[in-house]
């Protein structure tokens, strides 16, 4: 799909409406722990391993996991100093808790040898660290340094794939096309405004259309069943 054509759903689709009701209704959605967190603190280093951990896991876990972990180590270099077996222990239950614990020291040792315990603030750089993919890195660079980007997760990509404003197959494809629709001033924020709004209303299965006020607008590409 072009340009031209992503230009045309945009405008069939009342996207500035849509992002302004999103807003207005956020304050009623639990907020997602990691822009919750990054509104507090302002630290790159604990988006970057808060999103680690909540990679397949519900951001209920991944709160009490990261504020776990950020009591004992809050620093690549303090990071180190807990052995793999320990981080381990500390973030269970998150999805694969062993993988991720000696993902997390291997990212740390890779801030300290070539960032010198710094997160890089450039896209490529974050995307040269062990296991961070498009995702983390986005949302470290909209989170922890505020610098415009899009960051795509699943919820992102459904939905804006529902209201028909894309026609993609992967997150990646998506982050690419909302350039073209998303006006910039809304590249930060769409990220924490569509989760939750995936979470509570526009969830995957059977969305709660009844009682969302973008119904009448939204074409609900792909849902067979709704509420």
């Amino acid at each position: 799909m072009d340009s031209s054509d992503l230009m045309n759903r945009h405008r069939q689709f009342p996207l500035e409406k849509a992002i302004a009701y999103l807003r207005e209704m956020a304050y009623r959605w639990r907020t997602p722990w990691v822009s919750k967190d990054a509104q507090k603190n302002r630290a790159p280093f604990r988006v970057l391993i808060s999103t680690i951990l909540s990679s397949r896991t519900k951001d209920e876990v991944t709160a009490e996991a990261s504020r776990r972990l950020f009591a004992q180590a809050s620093t690549p270099q303090e990071m180190l100093s807990l052995s793999e077996k320990k981080i381990a222990r500390i973030i269970y239950p998150v999805g694969f808790y062993n993988t991720k614990a000696r993902l997390i020291r291997a990212v740390c040792r890779r801030l300290i040898d070539k960032y010198k315990g710094d997160v890089p603030s450039e896209m490529t750089e974050l995307l040269s660290l062990p296991g961070v993919g498009r995702k983390t890195a986005n949302l470290v660079l909209t989170l922890g340094f505020k610098k415009p980007g899009i960051c795509v997760d699943t919820h992102v990509h459904r939905i804006s794939n529902r209201w028909g404003i894309v026609r993609t197959k992967t997150p990646a494809e998506t982050e690419q096309a909302l350039r073209h629709v998303l006006p910039k001033r809304h590249w930060i924020e769409i990220n924490s405004l569509m989760v939750a709004f995936g979470q509570n209303i526009c969830t995957p299965i059977s969305p709660h259309c009844s009682q969302c006020g973008l119904h009448k607008y939204c074409p609900k590409i792909g849902v067979k069943r709704h509420r």
